[in-house]
């Protein structure tokens, strides 16, 4: 029998953390083990809900003050791996699952474990009163996913080995296949990165990339900022270091918009602080 676990790693959230929760206890097919990386975090502890529990392993903050996200999934996959997973689904606190989403990662992880497999994510609009729906089954009815991404339909797979494509927010693995790619590179910690890396990582050590149209996911609302100010130093930080083991930078729609309002500046190639930096929000849909 296939042992799938989900982990999810979260930093305050708690409310869409438990909301994750329970769309995870009353899918089609449970996971066997569903763990949560509480990054600096005490105040996130085991649960259970509907007979599903949610384990809880603890990290604090990266060496320069920034949430350790590279760092806390490859904890997350490891420790579901020692604990006999055959498949592992990473899945952002902000994402509600599908009812079909842990059978269909369960399914194509089995027969095509070759590839890291990731499923459409639909952006929801923010909570109504009566807040989103409590059954995971309901939530087809808000579909719309992300048009960036590609989105087979449900029932379809789709191949794509566009390393920029890849994102953390819903994709599964075998454990196999992980240990091939070696995870989220560690040097990222903070805000952004870390995904675009491990795609490249993926393709540079000949393993594909696919999309499975039965895995969707709904990511819950929250306010953001765009272009995200407050986490300019994680991006500049980050984007060197990706620069460095790629040649080129990533996150440049954003690094330019930071140079529109004068925050950064290009000089030899890179790019650098200008200014101090307010952290106005901008809320989005």
């Amino acid at each position: 029998m296939t042992r799938v676990a989900v982990v999810t790693i979260a930093h305050g959230r708690h409310e869409h953390l438990a909301a994750q929760h329970r769309s995870l206890a009353r899918g089609t097919v449970r996971p066997d083990h569903y763990l949560t990386v509480a990054m600096d975090d005490p105040a996130i502890v085991e649960e259970q809900v509907d007979g599903l529990v949610r384990e809880v392993v603890a990290v604090g903050r990266g060496p320069a003050g920034g949430l350790p996200l590279a760092a806390a999934r490859n904890l997350g996959v490891r420790t579901a791996i020692d604990a006999g997973a055959d498949v592992v689904v990473l899945l952002d606190v902000d994402c509600l699952a599908a009812a079909g989403l842990v059978a269909s990662y369960a399914d194509v992880v089995t027969a095509q474990p070759e590839r890291i497999w990731s499923g459409p994510v639909t952006y929801l609009p923010p909570r109504p009163p009566g807040g989103y729906p409590e059954d995971p089954a309901d939530l087809t009815a808000w579909d719309d996913p992300h048009p960036a991404r590609p989105s087979p339909a449900p029932g379809e797979l789709l191949e794509s080995d566009d390393p920029d494509l890849f994102w953390s927010l819903s994709f599964a693995v075998h454990p196999r296949t992980w240990e091939r790619l070696g995870g989220f590179c560690e040097g990222y910690t903070g805000y952004g990165g870390e995904d675009t890396d491990l795609g490249r990582t993926a393709i540079a050590r000949g393993i594909g990339l696919g999309w499975v149209g039965g895995a969707r996911a709904y990511h819950q609302h929250h306010p953001v900022s765009n272009p995200p100010v407050e986490h300019l130093d994680d991006i500049l930080r980050n984007g060197r270091l990706f620069h460095e083991r790629w040649g080129e930078w990533p996150m440049t729609g954003w690094l330019e918009e930071f140079e529109r309002r004068g925050l950064v500046r290009r000089e030899d190639g890179n790019w650098t602080r200008e200014t101090a930096v307010s952290s106005t929000k901008e809320t989005t849909p």
